[in-house]
């Protein structure tokens, strides 16, 4: 049992129910799992009813019990009726298409864009991540280096599009993930002048960011 949820009712759910319930949503996290933030900004930011369910990440053998749950032993991964969803990119896209694109801009030319730069950020920045591990709390200072700053100056690059407050004229999924970086960049000092400094100012001064931030906090005193 985790969290009060047999293992066994969550193996083998692939298959797509006719009938999604949102209010039987699942969101399994992690603390100080950033990818996990990112799909509980977008439950959020969809106003989808969900349940979160904490997974500890530190016990001796929270793998097999990660494995059981989400099949590739990675969070978040989000629970709705007879579907099993992975990953936090895939999450974001399930959510929104449950939510009648709620998640993106309605131009098919910015949604091209939005999905661009999610799915840079998804699968690049490995020098940040790695030399800049997310905290909720302090953290130590790094010295950078030339892949770091190549990385740091492409972000720089992305924040400064922004067209409000937000990248578009409404939140979308790509504050929901960059929003999060510009938490973690801020926390070892980084800042950004200019366009991209007001859009980093923006996104910490969001009131779901922060909300994700004292929810990330709460997991980590009941995992």
């Amino acid at each position: 049992m985790i969290n009060g949820v047999s293992i066994e009712r969550l193996i083998d759910r692939w298959e797509v129910s006719p009938n999604i319930s949102e209010s039987d949503m699942k969101l399994y996290v992690g603390f100080e799992s950033t990818w996990s933030l990112r799909a509980w900004i977008c439950a959020h930011l969809a106003d989808i009813e969900f349940e979160t369910i904490i997974l500890s990440l530190s016990e001796k053998d929270y793998k097999s019990h990660l494995i059981a749950v989400t099949k590739t032993g990675l969070v978040p991964a989000l629970e709705s009726d007879d579907i099993l969803v992975t990953d936090s990119l895939a999450i974001a896209e399930y959510l929104n298409e449950i939510s009648k694109g709620s998640l993106y801009p309605n131009a098919l030319s910015e949604r091209s864009i939005a999905r661009s730069l999610i799915c840079e950020l998804h699968s690049g920045f490995f020098n940040i991540r790695k030399n800049y591990p997310f905290s909720s709390g302090l953290v130590k200072a790094v010295e950078s280096n030339s892949e770091i700053n190549h990385e740091l100056r492409r972000v720089e690059i992305i924040f400064s599009k922004a067209q409000t407050d937000f990248m578009f004229t409404k939140p979308t999924v790509v504050d929901a993930f960059y929003s999060i970086l510009a938490f973690r960049l801020n926390a070892y000092g980084i800042t950004f002048s200019g366009k991209a400094g007001k859009y980093q100012s923006s996104l910490l001064d969001w009131p779901l960011l922060k909300r994700a931030i004292e929810e990330n906090i709460s997991w980590g005193r009941k995992a």
